[in-house]
């Protein structure tokens, strides 16, 4: 069994610098004098003695504050919902959270679920009722009062404060690496998308979810993680590789309780909504089911595709423009696909030289639903960025796909601008190709997370740990005798005694 560190406790281990273990930081750092010398790296003391102000982990927290503050900025021309002459597009401010507070009717009192179908699982809508009504309430007698700005404001505050939640969950999984965390405070992806819809509120309690598995404490993990999915769905897809590695370390019990404790959460947290008014919680089922292919995903590249290999008959429809007119296939071999990488993700477990790192695996199973998904609004690249940074925590790459969310949303934001006054922007294949980027950027970090998976000898962040910070009851933990048996091969067994 490899020595194991208790998660998110600093040990006095001397913190990483990127500018001496990132090739690609090194390599700028040249540009302002090279890489930090050893005199600089004398002043990370151990915990307990006299330390600078500005630590790291302080310099990260302030930095995504700014951030944040900058995102606010910039959404700022929308915050009064007058919205004339499209300036929601051409100012690139448009945003969910104030666009729903009147078509979800909370500007009349509508109470989420009760009174209006909601778009959204339901702890989102919980969430825009707990905030919205108290606005709609306070501005009911004041007419003068702008409640639509209000709403967003106080949504900024707190999901603002629930990305300032998830940097400290990441530094905290990173005591040894916390310049890790300043790739999520500095993402320009965080910078353009924070507020544009409610996924921070998942991120951050499943950025808790997966600080509780860190601290073995599976029960809550399953809890966290189980809100975070009633928040939206994809943070119970990280169930799926605790599962796997916990089958792998023979430690199921864990993985078992965090899963049970996940579906238990899950179920008290929609039952208010669902029994008395199914209908209207139905909508969020009803919607993914008979939605067509989305802007900027696989299947509209494809589509883009079939229309300029197809022929001159409208009749005559390319595979991908079938499927946008056939939607339960659609639905069929989008959730198949998806399925199928799980699968592999699953395999790619067991068959790993050694046990990889939940991160890894979570980053991988979500990045596969958002390929293969037939939605990816420009807010889900949220969904990646605390996954990415704890899986495969490297500058370069990350910066690339950056640079490529940032094309994405320029050219996503033209595209609704040519289709709200009919006039193009720019022709479409300027769309498609910032979308063909989007999506090549995140395939290569799949790779490149595979590639440290088969060769952990490349992987950063065991570099700085003996296994895995994130792994709870699994950091340190030898494979089971069963896992040992079924790998060992014929030469490597032990000889009979008797026989020798």
């Amino acid at each position: 069994m490899s020595t194991q560190s208790t998660p998110g406790i600093d040990d006095g281990t001397a913190t990483d610098h990127p500018s001496r273990s990132d090739g690609f930081v090194r390599g700028m750092s040249g540009l302002i004098g090279g890489p930090l010398g050893d005199h600089a790296v004398a002043l990370d003391r151990p915990a307990g003695r006299e330390r600078r102000f500005w630590t790291a982990t302080r310099i990260v927290l302030a930095l995504v504050c700014l951030t944040l503050a900058l995102h606010w900025v910039q959404k700022s021309p929308c915050q009064d919902g007058a919205w004339q002459n499209n300036v929601q597009y051409t100012r690139f401010c448009y945003t969910d959270v104030l666009a729903l507070y009147y078509a979800e009717r909370l500007n009349e009192g509508a109470v989420p679920y009760r009174d209006h179908p909601v778009e959204y699982p339901v702890l989102t809508g919980y969430f825009m009722g707990a905030l919205g009504l108290p606005v709609h309430a306070l501005g009911d007698g004041n007419p003068d009062l702008n409640q639509g700005m209000w709403f967003y404001n106080l949504n900024a505050l707190v999901l603002g404060a629930l990305a300032v939640a998830t940097v400290a969950v990441i530094l905290a999984l990173r005591r040894r690496r916390p310049w890790d965390a300043a790739l999520f405070a500095l993402a320009p992806a965080l910078l353009l998308t924070a507020t544009v819809n409610w996924d921070l509120l998942a991120i951050g309690l499943a950025a808790f979810g997966l600080l509780a598995w860190a601290r073995s404490r599976p029960a809550l993990a399953g809890v966290l993680l189980g809100l975070a999915g009633a928040a939206k769905m994809w943070p119970l897809f990280l169930l799926g590789p605790i599962l796997v590695l916990a089958l792998r370390a023979g430690r199921l019990r864990a993985a078992l309780t965090a899963l049970g404790t996940a579906l238990v959460s899950l179920v008290v947290v929609n039952l208010p909504a669902a029994v008395p008014y199914r209908e209207n919680w139905d909508r969020f089922f009803e919607l993914n089911t008979t939605r067509a292919i989305d802007w900027g995903t696989l299947w509209y590249i494809g589509r883009y595709l079939d229309g300029k290999a197809g022929g001159a008959d409208p009749a005559d429809l390319g595979p991908f423009e079938w499927l946008n007119a056939n939607i339960p296939a659609l639905n069929a071999l989008s959730y198949a696909l998806f399925g199928v990488a799980c699968l592999g993700v699953a395999v790619l477990a067991l068959l790993a030289p050694r046990r990889p790192r939940l991160a890894q695996l979570a980053f991988l199973v979500v990045a596969a639903f958002l390929i293969f998904s037939k939605v990816w609004s420009q807010q889900f690249v949220l969904w990646l960025l605390p996954l990415v940074v704890l899986a495969r925590p490297k500058w370069g790459a990350f910066l690339a796909w950056q640079l490529a969310e940032v094309c994405y949303f320029a050219a996503f934001y033209g595209e609704l601008l040519g289709a709200s006054t009919s006039r193009p922007v720019f022709p479409e294949g300027v769309f498609v190709l910032a979308a063909t980027l989007r999506l090549t950027t995140v395939v290569v970090l799949c790779v490149l997370v595979v590639r440290e998976i088969l060769r952990p000898e490349e992987d950063a962040v065991r570099a700085t740990y003996a296994d895995d910070p994130d792994g709870g009851v699994l950091d340190g933990a030898s494979d089971a005798p069963w896992f040992d048996r079924w790998r060992r091969r014929p030469a490597e067994r032990t000889p009979d005694p008797a026989i020798a």
